[in-house]
């Protein structure tokens, strides 16, 4: 039987940034989960925060290369409605940034977490399974997929949407499907993007075109489910056509890449995000569609959280009820952006008038009222900045010059 302070369970992105990063705050680590396979062709954007916290860790400098900055991010009512929400940009610079944050290709982040790990002297890999999770109060027993007992003193779930330790912590689920799938796929194209991302707001959900360097983009396009088989099983001359159609050829003739992949839309959010020695992070915690760059944002804050509850070790012992103290920090954050996700998704689907009133509105306000755009920017950026800032604002005089 072999003993550790840490173990991760699960070799996704989220489980390796949190493998590194608790390794990196002076926790022994055990990453536990199969070595990957296949090439993964999606891409994920991070927000400024997240790239702050890349950063610490050690890693921007080498994605760096590979990414491209969103410095303007444009919302297109893209409808045959009734009632149309007008154009709406929003641009990193009003806020004192370079960008709002940078698209990177996930095999990408993949490959650079890999070498960091292999690097780090705290972590320890196990390429194997966890067929069992058995928490107390001291300690959780893991028996894995070759036969070794593990214990650890805490175990973090990083193991999907169907994660063994959630199950094993008792911490039920709440899931919900939409009659929607995303088409996912990279395409050059004729024309700079500018670095401006363009999220075109359709019947069916968001069609959003993320840049990539050079003359080339991503896109995230959900549609019903018989138009994504019906896309994925067309020729890449025939697809190309349609999205250049979709996007109003804003950038010139579009060449879709081979390796498009089709995902089933569906939520998933655990009644809990944690309980006595097991903590949950990223989709074994919370999973919601593909839009507003919100998921792995999503996922890197609940590292943050829980490397600040445990990290930067001087001995000290990981309390008993770690699960739950980080269940209360999490909370807030998951809760609102889910909701918020899920408000969104069900907005541009919903043919009742008045939700469409709200959706247009919300727009106008957003295009017109420059405060309110970038406390919205600010909240994105990072959750709670917007706020604070505003509760600056509102300070009187002789306040601020203390703080």
């Amino acid at each position: 039987m072999g003993n550790v302070e840490i173990a991760v369970v699960g070799h996704g992105l989220a489980g390796s940034v949190a493998a590194l990063a608790l390794a990196r705050s002076g926790r022994k680590v055990a990453l536990i989960g199969p070595a990957k396979s296949g090439d993964d062709k999606r891409t994920t954007a991070l927000m400024d925060q997240s790239i702050r916290f890349m950063d610490r860790l050690g890693l921007w400098h080498q994605i760096e290369p590979s990414a491209a900055g969103l410095k303007t991010m444009q919302i297109i009512d893209g409808t045959q409605r009734l009632l149309r929400a007008p154009p709406a940009q929003f641009r990193a610079a009003e806020l004192g940034l370079a960008a709002f944050g940078y698209n990177i290709p996930n095999s990408v982040l993949s490959e650079v977490l890999e070498r960091a790990i292999a690097s780090e002297a705290n972590i320890e890999r196990r390429d194997t399974t966890v067929e069992t999770a058995e928490p107390s109060a001291d300690h959780v027993t893991l028996t894995l997929g070759d036969g070794e007992i593990l214990t650890a003193a805490l175990a973090v779930g990083a193991d999907g949407r169907n994660s063994i330790l959630r199950n094993s912590a008792g911490i039920d689920i709440r899931k919900w499907a939409y009659p929607q799938s995303a088409v996912v796929l990279n395409f050059a194209h004729e024309l700079p993007h500018g670095n401006v991302s363009t999220e075109f707001h359709t019947e069916t959900g968001p069609f959003t075109q993320v840049p990539l360097p050079g003359l080339r983009s991503s896109l995230v396009w959900v549609v019903t489910p018989q138009t994504a088989a019906r896309l994925m099983a067309l020729p890449l001359d025939e697809l190309s056509l349609e999205v250049e159609r979709r996007m109003q050829s804003i950038l010139g003739k579009v060449e879709v890449e081979a390796g498009a992949q089709g995902w089933p839309l569906s939520g998933l959010m655990a009644k809990r995000f944690g309980r006595g020695r097991i903590a949950l992070v990223g989709e074994a915690a919370h999973a919601f569609p593909p839009i507003g760059a919100q998921g792995f944002n999503l996922s890197l804050r609940d590292v943050m959280a829980l490397a600040d509850l445990v990290g930067n070790a001087d001995g000290s012992a990981i309390a008993a009820d770690t699960g739950d103290r980080f269940e209360r920090r999490r909370r807030p954050d998951i809760m609102t952006r889910t909701f918020g996700v899920d408000l969104l998704n069900r907005s541009l689907l919903s043919d009742f008038l008045p939700m469409q009133l709200v959706r247009a509105g919300g727009l106008h306000l957003l295009s017109g009222i420059g405060p309110l755009r970038n406390l919205l920017m600010r909240e994105g950026v990072e959750p709670g900045r917007g706020l604070r800032d505003l509760m600056t604002m509102f300070k009187p005089s002789w306040m601020r010059k203390r703080a």
